[in-house]
């Protein structure tokens, strides 16, 4: 790939939600800090949304990791795809704090033995955190039954806190009658923002600082300020644009990413509005240039 040509150890804008990543910036670290703050007071129901590719995966992740360096208090679980029945949550629950259950067991049976199990935990002085991921894909029937599981609690206590991490259609979802008692559990939320043009320059020179390019800029401010009007500050939409862009570089074996690269790695992407007031077409030999995604992958596995 083009990790030599740029000097770089690793992969600056993967799509997996690596951690080390993670961009302490205003509307990243004011939920991480709302989150770290509702844990420790034991709050019920907490809830994160934000607009698809925002970095909520990527926020809960770094949560869980710091609250797994603190095993001797907390007990994390995580449950990543929640379209389950009632039952299959609380099955996937089970699993999470240790417990050995199949499809067999009985539902009541089923919630006595997570009773007990949080119980236990309970008395080591555990606290218990269940994470869900993508919960706006959650059937309504298994997040009124998610909320009737948290009514296990001590006299003092609740046995074990929700974090909701979704997308904007969770909202529409609790604004349903029938799930209005769920809504009035959540007791505190915070909806993560897309970045803004500072933003997108800060998080593109962040990973390629993190990723162990040292030297001048890369991307020139042309490219930075096309890669936000195509991106509109979306993480995920900026991590592919810049990846392709630097493909594109690459293969012409160029070292500094301009605007003509970001603008055909846009025009490659599907679901990206190519900035028409950015939109400067080239001419090579007189001819209109020929901005195909085709030409620039071909590029790209000739010089592979």
């Amino acid at each position: 790939m083009y990790l030599e040509h740029f000097g770089l150890n690793e992969l600056p804008f993967s799509l997996t939600p690596n951690t080390q990543f993670f961009l302490n910036m205003a509307s990243y670290h004011k939920a991480y800090n709302m989150l770290m703050v509702s844990i420790a007071n034991r709050e019920g129901f907490i809830k994160v949304v934000g607009e698809v590719g925002t970095g909520k995966t990527m926020l809960c992740r770094k949560v869980l990791n710091t609250l797994e360096e603190k095993k001797d208090v907390y007990v994390t679980s995580y449950i990543a795809n929640p379209v389950l029945s009632p039952k299959g949550l609380f099955l996937a629950f089970a699993e999470e704090l240790g417990l050995e259950s199949d499809a067999d067991t009985g539902h009541h049976s089923l919630l006595k033995r997570i009773t007990s199990r949080l119980m236990e935990l309970s008395a080591e002085n555990k606290q218990v955190i269940l994470f869900i991921d993508e919960a706006h894909a959650m059937p309504e029937k298994t997040l009124e039954a998610l909320r009737l599981l948290t009514n296990i609690e001590t006299e003092k206590v609740k046995l074990f806190q929700v974090v909701l991490f979704a997308q904007p259609e969770l909202d529409e979802q609790l604004a349903q009658q029938s799930l209005r008692q769920l809504q009035q559990r959540i007791t505190f939320s915070y909806r993560l923002e897309s970045l803004d043009r500072d933003g997108v320059e800060r998080y593109v020179t962040h990973r390629m600082a993190t990723a162990g390019y040292n030297g001048p800029a890369v991307f020139t401010k042309r490219a930075l300020n096309y890669l936000y009007g195509a991106t509109k500050g979306i993480p995920r939409l900026v991590n592919i644009l810049s990846h392709k862009a630097m493909m594109a570089a690459f293969g012409k074996g160029e070292r500094t990413i301009d605007l003509d690269h970001v603008r055909r790695a846009a025009e490659d992407t599907e679901g990206v509005a190519v900035p028409v007031a950015s939109y400067k077409p080239m001419l090579v030999a007189g001819v209109a240039a020929i901005a195909g995604s085709a030409l620039l992958f071909y590029l790209v596995s000739y010089y592979l």
